[in-house]
């Protein structure tokens, strides 16, 4: 692939922008010499403007979302693509969340630019959990757990029973919910369902991937191939 494509590709501008940047000294290899249009390095030797290219499609990251950000760029107000470097958006194949959170969900957001990996990752046979840490209005009344775990609760407006989901009570009106599926505001309306409101909400795994302590509200990494495999690595 060409230099051009390659850093249109990344985001980095158009065709026509990119040919600009080149001309102008930005691309360089990792020794400090400029590089042409028809110059095509290996990929970790490419530098734009001092720092290292943006890894090649497939890219696989972890957000840790705060509270007030949709995860659709088409969305109005604050979306989780302000979190990341502009050019991501621009990323051919696109960057796309794996399975959305709502606009007052916190936590783990995993995005990707390779498809395949996106619907392995939501298909149900990948048997990839997802945990949440909900915090509610009301104290919890002792039923909740086998509600949930039942297998025939019906949503409101739904004709389709949620599969079973696992309830651990961590506070007089803190729980954390495992689902295995991920329907529409799920969680907060399962404890709706159950009499109760949830105030806040916040995902802390996907399978047996789980949000860093060190990670903190807003900020963004880059996942490595063991930790991509982590996500397929546990079973519940």
């Amino acid at each position: 692939m060409k230099l051009v494509k390659l850093l249109a590709n990344l985001g980095y501008g158009s065709r026509k922008e990119v040919q600009r940047l080149i001309r102008s000294g930005a691309v360089t290899d990792d020794e400090g010499n400029v590089l042409g249009e028809n110059e095509v390095p290996a990929h970790e030797c490419i530098f734009f403007r001092g720092e290292e290219l943006d890894p090649p499609s497939p890219l696989v990251i972890m957000l840790n979302k705060p509270d007030g950000y949709t995860c659709s760029s088409e969305d109005p107000g604050s979306t989780i693509y302000d979190l990341l470097p502009p050019r991501f958006a621009h990323r051919n194949p696109g960057l796309n969340p794996i399975g959305r959170l709502d606009k007052d969900t916190t936590g783990l957001l995993l995005m990707t630019d390779d498809g395949k990996l996106l619907h392995k990752i939501i298909h149900p046979k990948s048997e990839c959990h997802k945990v949440y840490q909900a915090r509610l209005d009301r104290p919890l009344e002792g039923h909740e757990g086998e509600l949930f775990a039942s297998g025939t609760l019906i949503l409101n407006s739904e004709t389709r029973p949620l599969l079973p989901a696992r309830l651990e009570v961590l506070g007089e009106k803190e729980a954390r919910v495992t689902l295995h599926e991920g329907r529409y505001h799920q969680v907060r309306r399962m404890f709706a369902a159950a009499g109760n409101h949830v105030l806040d909400l916040r995902r802390i795994s996907i399978g047996g991937l789980a949000m860093p302590e060190n990670l903190e509200e807003g900020d963004w990494r880059i996942l490595d191939a063991g930790e991509v495999a982590a996500i397929f690595g546990s079973k519940d």
